[in-house]
C-alpha cells in the first residue's frame, strides 16, 4: 500500500462527541497499543468516524429502508445494539440487508430512474466506510472528474467546459451511458478496491454490500452487477470505476469533463470529435464492461443550445465571448414547477405558498447561479408576483368581499365596486394596475415574497472568485 494512503488513514477531522458512536473495546485499545498501528476497518468503525458518519445520514433526511426505520429511530437503536453491531462487522459476520427499491422519473421525462434506498444502520456504516476510503483514492482521481468529490460542483463543471471552448474546442461527445450503477462489473470494481486496500475485511465488507440484493414487491432479488443508486457508498464507488476512464483518456491528452456518469468529451474538430466518440465507446464497452446508448451518445457543437446540454446547462455566444446559460429545457421545467407551486386551487394559506416558492427557487438558483440569467430572472419575478395578485384575488371569492379587500388596500369606492364585481378573468385582473397598487410589491415582500433576482445578483458576488 502506497504510503501516503497510511498517512491519509490517520488524518481524522475532530468532531464534537456526540450522539452516536459505538465505543471502541479495551481489547481494540489495547492491540493498538501493542501493534503501534491502525488498520483500515479500526478507522472505518473508530467513534469519531461513525459519529460523523450519523451526523451525515441524520441530515440527509433519508426515507426508511426494507426494516422500515427512520434515521431519529436509529439513535436509540445504535445506543443498545452498536457494541453488538461492530463486532459482527470486525469478526465479518455481520450481512447487509437488502436495499429497497424506489423508481423516480428522470426530469427529461424518458423513463424512470430506479434508486436502491438501504436502511440506516446500512446507511451509517457505508458512509462510515466512503468516509475512509475518500482519503486513499481522492489523489489518485483525475482533475476532470467533478461529481461528488469534497470541493468540487457541477458549476465548476460547466466552468471548465467554457473555458475548453474559450480555447478553441468548439465541439463536444457527449457520452450517455445506460444504467450506468446498475452495471458496473463487480468483480473489475474489487481488483480496482484491492489494488489500494490491503484490509480484506474492508474489500469484503463491500462486496457484501454489492451482492446484498434488492427488495422489490416483497422479493429479494440478488444482484451481480451494479452498485444500487440511493446507498452513500455508491457514488464513490462510481467514480473509482470511471477514473480508469478518467486516467486512459488523460494520458492520452484528451480533455474530459465528468461529473459522476455524465460525460463530455472536448474536441477541435468534429472530425477529431467522431474520432473520439467511437474511442470513448470502445473503451467504455470494451475495457469497463458498460452499455454506451448509441442513440443518445453523439458529437455536437458546444455553442449549439439545441443540441448541447450538460448539467442542465448549454453554452452561449455574443460580442464579450462564450458564457453560461441555462438550457431552454431546464428553464421550461423550473416555469413549470412554479406554475404549479402557485396554481389556483390548492386552499392553502398565500403565505405557504410564497413559502413553497421560496424553498423551491432558492434550491434551484444554488445550481444555476453560475448562468448568465438576469433579464430571464426579472422576468420571472414580475409573472411570479402576478400569479400571487392572482391566488389572492381568487381566495377573496365573492364580490362583496372584493370590494371590501380592495378598500381596505387604498382602493377607493368608485374603483373598488367595479373592480370587485368585474367578469374578467384572474388572470386578467391580477395584471391590472387596480391589484398592482392595492397589492404593492412591498406588501407582497413583507408578506414573504421572496427576491430571487436580488439572490442571484448575492450569489453571483459570492462565488465571483471561486
Amino acid at each position: 500500500m502506497k504510503a501516503e494512503n497510511r498517512k491519509g488513514y490517520r488524518q481524522r477531522n475532530n468532531v464534537e462527541r456526540e450522539e452516536y458512536a459505538g465505543a471502541r473495546s479495551t481489547e481494540t485499545r489495547e492491540r493498538r497499543e501493542r501493534d503501534g498501528a491502525e488498520d483500515l476497518l479500526e478507522l472505518i468503525v473508530d467513534k469519531d468516524n461513525l459519529n460523523r458518519a450519523y451526523k451525515r445520514v441524520k441530515s440527509n433526511h433519508g426515507a426508511p429502508g426494507i426494516d422500515g426505520m427512520t434515521v431519529e429511530a436509529a439513535l436509540p437503536w445504535l445506543r443498545e445494539h452498536g457494541d453488538e453491531l461492530l463486532q459482527r462487522i470486525r469478526e465479518g459476520s455481520y450481512k447487509p440487508s437488502p436495499v429497497r427499491r424506489k423508481e423516480i422519473p428522470k426530469p427529461d421525462g424518458s423513463g424512470v430512474r430506479k434508486l436502491g434506498i438501504p436502511t440506516v444502520i446500512d446507511r451509517v456504516i457505508q458512509q462510515a466506510i466512503a468516509q475512509q476510503l475518500s482519503q486513499i483514492f481522492e489523489p489518485l482521481f483525475s482533475d476532470g472528474s467533478y461529481g461528488y468529490r469534497p470541493k468540487r460542483s457541477a458549476q465548476q463543471a460547466i466552468r471548465k467546459v467554457k473555458a475548453y471552448a474559450e480555447e478553441g474546442y468548439n465541439y463536444a461527445v457527449e457520452m450517455d451511458l445506460s444504467k450506468y450503477f446498475d452495471t458496473l462489473n463487480h468483480e473489475l470494481l474489487m481488483n480496482l478496491l484491492r489494488s489500494q486496500i490491503e484490509d480484506t475485511r474492508v474489500t469484503e465488507l463491500i462486496k457484501k454490500y454489492l451482492k446484498s440484493g434488492v427488495m422489490e414487491n416483497g422479493v429479494v432479488i440478488q444482484t451481480e452487477e451494479g452498485s444500487p443508486q440511493g446507498g452513500p457508498l455508491s457514488p464513490l464507488l462510481g467514480n473509482i470505476y470511471l477514473n480508469e476512464y478518467d486516467q486512459e483518456m488523460e494520458s492520452r491528452g484528451v480533455k474530459v469533463v465528468r461529473y459522476a456518469d455524465d460525460i463530455v468529451v472536448l474536441a477541435r474538430s468534429k472530425r477529431a470529435a467522431s474520432r473520439l466518440l467511437e474511442s470513448s465507446r470502445r473503451y467504455l464497452e470494451g475495457k469497463l464492461k458498460l452499455q454506451v446508448n448509441e442513440e443518445k451518445s453523439r458529437v455536437v457543437s458546444v455553442l449549439s443550445r439545441k443540441h448541447f446540454k450538460f448539467l442542465g446547462f448549454c453554452l452561449g455566444k455574443n460580442g464579450n465571448g462564450r458564457y453560461i446559460r441555462v438550457h431552454p429545457k431546464s428553464l421550461a421545467k423550473a416555469k413549470k414547477r412554479l406554475k404549479e407551486l402557485t396554481g389556483r386551487s390548492q386552499g392553502k394559506n398565500v403565505r405557504q405558498v410564497m413559502e413553497q416558492v421560496k424553498v423551491y427557487i432558492r434550491g434551484w438558483l444554488n445550481h444555476f447561479y453560475v448562468a448568465d440569467m438576469k433579464r430571464i430572472l426579472q422576468s420571472w419575478s414580475e409573472w411570479l408576483r402576478r400569479r400571487i395578485r392572482m391566488y389572492i384575488w381568487k381566495g377573496w371569492k365573492k364580490p362583496r368581499t372584493k370590494v371590501e379587500n380592495l378598500r381596505k388596500l387604498g382602493i377607493p369606492e368608485w374603483q373598488a365596486y367595479p373592480w370587485g364585481n368585474t367578469r374578467l378573468g384572474y388572470w386578467r385582473v391580477a395584471g391590472s394596475p387596480v391589484l398592482s397598487r392595492s397589492i404593492t410589491n412591498e406588501k407582497l415582500a413583507r408578506a414573504g415574497y421572496y427576491d430571487f433576482p436580488a439572490q442571484y445578483e448575492r450569489l453571483r458576488e459570492m462565488h465571483s472568485n471561486d
